[in-house]
């Protein structure tokens, strides 16, 4: 270990977008696809696993209450374990183990014969998912040029709803052409499937040279960065642009709690609040409301096995939300984007709770609704995750992601699954209304933070946004 001067950062911030890129993407993006497979077909199939002879006695209720808390809760523990681990071992070695863990649990839960075998594998998934948000944001953050993170890092979280779209319509054909205790599981089997396939792709991602600059590993960081350089050149026929300014690294092996505890709340306190606000809205908008959606459907409007139909067109507009204005954020800004899309989906869910709570809407204008509020609430909670995995040192990146992710989520993905079931199971439309604004109101509350606290990162270097902690004058 000792001090190295490198361009490997501007060398990587200068290429254009390529095939090299594109792979990338691809290897690490498609995790998201599994996380909103995963939580689509749990809950929409919570009413057949309550069903007598599904082979589990569960209710409904506790699969989208109690069983959606233990997902979340795993998944905030898999974030703070493996978010550590990817700071001190590496985002290649990480990425794939938790995609591992995630297989694992998923296998296991089509397994299930009993409620706590249930849960214990809902928990055990939720450990690799989580694991993967810290991983797999840190690695795409470090290799993807500047002048595009923004609108990459928000499209790839946005696919999220890509695979809640499919399991909401794989569900339909589970519900209505196989028997009760064997379509569920399928379900599940599915899903272990797509990634195995992933884990293929995956194998191909390289390591980030940003970490293994800092961790020593200069000879390997600049012949990989050279790779992708000749890679870019032959795909796009095009000369690269000179590198910007080098930086000066102090190499070492690891940091403690200690040292990452103080950036965080000593060097960068608004940062931090930040990170909160951003992550406790819409982990609590978006948990209480995607484990509860089809019991809402199945009580106050008598949808049976068809709610896949409706999620889908929902899921369809989250996905496009990102798809469509994640430019913006590299072009309008950060802090506009982030505010607006915040604030803007609060109004619209306020506006939805009343017309909900006066017997104005029916299934279908509901959906309507949702597509609307959802459409900037996709765009501002994918970019929660580019804003703390952009605004942090480089060596606290992954566990700075897990962190946000861990206390956000267990505040309103923990809390909001619970209290939600609770409040759609009373049947009174007042009730559930009040879960719609308490959504609102945290969404408009975490804008509002934004336009004091946000960071201007756009276009800009991650170096130059946060300083690394081992870089010397």
């Amino acid at each position: 270990m000792g001090t190295v001067e490198t361009r490997i950062p501007a060398r990587l911030d200068r290429l254009p977008w390529s095939r090299w890129h594109l792979m990338i993407v691809i290897g690490l993006g498609t995790v998201w696809v599994l996380d909103g497979l995963e939580v689509t077909i749990v809950g929409n199939l919570a009413p057949r696993l309550a069903e007598s002879g599904s082979g589990v006695d569960i209710t409904s209720a506790q699969v989208s209450g109690p069983g959606a808390a233990i997902y979340v809760l795993g998944s905030c523990a898999g974030a703070l374990l493996f978010g550590w681990l990817t700071d001190r071992f590496g985002r290649k070695r990480l990425f794939m183990a938790t995609l591992a863990v995630y297989l694992a649990g998923t296998a296991l839960t089509a397994l299930s014969w009993t409620a706590w075998w249930f849960f214990l594998c809902r928990f055990v998934t939720g450990l690799g998912i989580g694991g993967e948000y810290a991983a797999i944001n840190s690695a795409v953050d470090e290799l993807i040029p500047s002048r595009h993170r923004g609108r990459i890092d928000i499209v790839i979280n946005g696919t999220y709803w890509l695979g809640a779209a499919f399991g909401a319509l794989l569900t339909i054909p589970v519900l209505g052409r196989f028997p009760v205790d064997v379509g569920w599981r399928l379900a599940f089997a599915l899903g272990v499937v797509l990634g195995l396939a992933i884990l293929l792709v995956r194998r191909k991602v390289p390591e980030s040279p940003r970490w293994m600059i800092i961790h020593g590993r200069t000879g390997a960081a600049e012949d990989l960065v050279d790779g992708a350089e000749r890679a870019v050149r032959d795909g796009t026929g095009r000369d690269l642009p000179e590198p910007g300014a080098a930086i000066t690294i102090r190499q070492r092996r690891s940091l403690g709690f200690g040292a990452i505890a103080r950036t965080l709340f000593r060097r960068y306190p608004k940062r931090a609040v930040l990170g909160f606000s951003l992550f406790i809205g819409q982990a609590f908008l978006y948990n209480a409301i995607t484990f509860g959606y089809a019991d809402i459907l199945t009580t106050f409007f008598k949808v049976g096995t068809e709610t896949g139909y409706y999620y889908a067109v929902i899921a369809s507009f989250n996905f496009l939300g990102p798809l469509l204005l994640s430019p913006l954020f590299d072009t309008v800004g950060r802090k506009p984007m982030i505010s607006g899309s915040y604030i803007g989906s609060g109004v619209l869910l306020l506006a939805t709770a009343w017309l909900f709570d006066a017997g104005a809407l029916t299934a279908v204008t509901l959906t309507a609704c949702w597509c609307a509020v959802l459409f900037l609430a996709s765009a501002g909670a994918s970019s929660a995750y580019l804003t703390v995995s952009e605004v942090f040192p480089m060596e606290t990146r992954a566990l700075a992601i897990a962190f946000f992710y861990a206390i956000g989520t267990a505040a309103g993905g923990i809390t909001g699954p619970l209290i939600f079931s609770r409040l759609t199971s009373t049947g009174r439309p007042g009730d559930t209304a009040l879960a719609f604004v308490i959504g609102a109101v945290l969404m408009i509350a975490a804008g509002l933070v934004e336009t004091v606290f946000g960071v201007k990162a756009e276009r800009k270097g991650l170096e130059s946004i946060a300083k690394p902690l081992t870089a010397q004058d």
